[in-house]
């Protein structure tokens, strides 16, 4: 499966899966989470692929989920999984080394999908925030486990309930990010290390990823459940949905 708004291609074993709607940001749809879900389970699959690389444009990765689904899931009396966390999964449960270049904004799932890949690097220009309970929701993704464990417990707190932005070089001193590049040099650098991964022995890896991720996979797959109920449940609440149809409202 693939949109206008995600570009799939396969080359050198690595897999790219581009993010592509500059005129709203890159923030992402249904049918956005569906594509990239498909490219991760179609990676798994295939022996060609060892690698997979997610960015966005040149100027940014993504503004997170776009507020009028929001709105829309909102709305609706249904409790079905959101296609956002069904991508998620599809990403935790991939063996195959996950490389993101990170450029610009980076809102919201934008920040959390990075907790489920294995190296980060971001820009100079990147500016990476959660704000779930800005918008009257809350931490899904795991990443009320996964950021703590990665970051500290107080450092979350900033990140995930003061919603206070973190620059490049901020990620990567927390620990969210592997190192911060040139605006100019990242996507050739992140490249770089999925080309330096996709040449080891692809047993070894998968293996070995397998290992680093068991000891707490388990609750990972349970934190996912519960935030997404939660966050189901906030979404479709008076006060999430005044917030978002601010948000959604002409401006005078």
């Amino acid at each position: 499966m693939q949109t206008e708004h995600i570009d799939v291609s396969v080359n050198d074993a690595i897999m790219t899966i581009r993010i592509q709607r500059p005129e709203k940001k890159n923030a992402l749809t249904t049918a956005m989470y569906g594509a990239m879900k498909a490219a991760v389970e179609d990676a798994a699959q295939r022996d060609d692929v060892r690698v997979v690389l997610l960015q966005g444009t040149d100027d940014c990765f993504t503004a997170g989920n776009d507020l009028g689904d929001f709105q829309r899931r909102g709305q609706s009396d249904t409790n079905e999984e959101s296609v956002a966390l069904r991508f998620i999964g599809s990403l935790m449960a991939l063996d195959k080394p996950v490389v993101a270049a990170v450029n610009g904004l980076a809102i919201g799932i934008g920040v959390t999908m990075l907790l489920h890949c294995d190296f980060v690097y971001v820009g100079e220009s990147a500016a990476l925030r959660t704000p779930f309970v800005d918008l009257g929701l809350c931490p899904e993704a795991a990443s009320s486990l996964l950021l703590p464990l990665m970051v500290g417990a107080r450092r979350a707190a900033d990140i995930l309930l003061a919603a206070d932005t973190l620059s490049g070089s901020e990620a990567v001193a927390c620990g969210l990010a592997n190192a911060v590049f040139a605006d100019s040099e990242l996507m050739q650098r992140a490249r770089e290390q999925a080309l330096k991964l996709a040449s080891k022995p692809p047993m070894a890896m998968r293996q070995s990823k397998r290992l680093l991720k068991r000891a707490w996979a388990e609750q990972v797959r349970q934190t996912i459940e519960v935030e997404g109920q939660v966050f189901g449940e906030l979404l479709r609440s008076p006060e999430a949905q005044a917030i978002i149809g601010a948000f959604l409202a002409p401006k005078k």
